[in-house]
């Protein structure tokens, strides 16, 4: 599979997904477990991923997941993620988590977590291969798009450091 390589916009590759939780994925405190929220971030931006690479994309690293609520069994859980940075074979994706109970419409969507996952576009051979650059439209993706490459440079620069740190132990 072979990804054009014009520049694509956020909206090219959104996806949203829902879920209605139920009593399986409760942890001993009753509440959803944050593990099965990752998982559903995760696919969530793996289409993402998909979409905009335009073939397989792999989960390179889960960069930040911040709970922000619990999720309750019986909530209908709504996932929202676009692409927010794209290099040469990697993207950012971010993901926004929200949750209302599932029998009554009037209540507020509480927005329980966000996330941001690194992808990376694979060949047949698991490759890392190239993908189409970004193109945001909007002051908001153009806003998501600086705040992706100040979290790429963080990560660059922890792991540099990580590294020359171990080269000098001994």
């Amino acid at each position: 599979m072979h990804a054009e390589t014009t520049a694509r916009p956020p909206s090219f590759a959104r996806v949203s997904l829902a879920i209605i939780t139920s009593a399986r994925e409760a942890n001993l405190l009753g509440n959803i477990h944050g593990g099965e929220i990752v998982k559903l971030a995760d696919s969530t931006a793996g289409a993402v991923a998909q979409r905009h690479s335009g073939g397989p994309a792999v989960t390179a690293a889960l960069d930040e997941m911040a709970f922000l609520e619990p999720v309750h069994v019986g909530d209908i859980v709504r996932t929202f993620a676009q692409v927010n940075w794209a290099g040469r074979s990697s993207m950012e994706i971010g993901v926004r988590v929200e949750a209302q109970p599932w029998n009554d419409p009037s209540t507020t969507t509480l927005h329980v977590a966000s996330a941001y996952f690194v992808f990376v576009a694979v060949d047949a051979d698991g490759a890392a291969r190239t993908i189409p650059t970004l193109a945001p439209e909007t002051p908001e993706e153009h806003r998501r798009m600086r705040e992706a490459e100040i979290r790429r440079a963080h990560r660059l620069a922890k792991r540099q450091e990580i590294e020359s740190g171990r080269s000098g132990a001994s």
